[in-house]
């Protein structure tokens, strides 16, 4: 018995041969608070439609993996209160229990490759936590970029991260990192960083190019597009550093780790910078969508959809 469950609209375009674009549900249930999430979720998803494309949302509801929410259902799941953040790790056994839960970077890649959608807009990668050569805290979203043929479009790995050896990891898992119009890394709140991107694209044909190339090779795993976040909503890296150590010494004193961490560190970002930090992740979210539409339309006109 399939435990994939497609909304009828993605049901429709997938049958059509429409571009489609996935998004993940952690958005709504961890990385902001009520009512933003919900009105961002319904941003983002305008924001996919506007460009040309099918948004399908991806979360886990009584037992089965849903790619493609109704309005009423992102209400719901943006006001659910300890939702399960799923995982590669964990996303069986909640579907197997009939559990629900919020997709990460991860889990959304497992879905949207499930139903044969190349690309996924999100807003930053997980990656290597600071202190990982004691905690070993480091994300599946890694991995997963490594092994699941899906294109990930974000604005670089949360900058709340050890950024550099978050670099190394994806290099070492042979990765694609791609920049998209700059020689730099993005680094989620801030367009740019000190950090050389190992490779550059300028357009949605080339970017589309490459992952068709890939799979033509027979190169396991996706892509990741690291987009700016516009500079006029950026809030630069000298601004932000301070602010990031802060939330992290907040986070060791009070003795959160694990999953509890991003979600800690990205409120406690958000009230450290009255707010200003939540705005900027809203309009770099709405920028990946519309770039990940961008890139689901080249894909779609070639008749590529996984």
């Amino acid at each position: 018995m399939s435990v994939l469950s497609l909304s009828p609209e993605v049901a429709r375009a997938r049958k059509q041969g429409k571009p489609i674009v996935a998004l993940e549900s952690t958005v709504l249930t961890h990385g902001m608070p009520w009512p933003q999430n919900l009105e961002t979720a319904r941003r983002v998803e305008t924001d996919v439609r506007a460009a040309g494309a099918v948004p399908a949302t991806v979360a886990v509801r009584d037992g089965q993996l849903c790619v493609g929410l109704r309005d009423a259902q992102l209400e719901s799941l943006a006001q659910a209160r300890r939702v399960a953040k799923l995982s590669r790790a964990d996303l069986a056994a909640c579907i197997a229990t009939g559990g629900s839960g919020a997709t990460t970077v991860a889990a959304t890649m497992i879905a949207a490759a499930q139903a044969r959608i190349p690309v996924f807009a999100t807003g930053g990668i997980g990656g290597v936590h600071k202190g990982a050569t004691d905690s070993f805290d480091i994300s599946a979203d890694l991995h997963e970029l490594a092994a699941t043929p899906v294109i990930v479009v974000c604005a670089g790995a949360k900058a709340i991260l050890d950024l550099p050896r978050t670099l190394e990891v994806l290099e070492t898992l042979g990765v694609p990192v791609i920049a998209y119009r700059q020689d730099t890394l993005p680094a989620f709140w801030s367009a740019t960083s000190e950090l050389q991107a190992p490779l550059r694209m300028d357009s949605a044909n080339e970017l589309a190019r490459a992952h068709r190339i890939r799979a033509g090779l027979g190169i396991p795993g996706g892509q990741l597009v690291a987009n700016p976040v516009p500079h006029a909503d950026e809030i630069p890296q000298s601004e932000m550093r301070p602010v990031i150590a802060q939330a992290n010494l907040d986070a060791e004193e009070m003795g959160i780790t694990g999953k509890a961490l991003t979600p800690f560190l990205l409120r406690r970002i958000h009230d450290l910078t009255g707010g200003r930090a939540l705005q900027t992740n809203i309009a770099l979210l709405r920028n990946n969508a519309s770039l990940a539409a961008e890139i689901a339309i080249e894909l779609a006109d070639t008749g590529h959809i996984a």
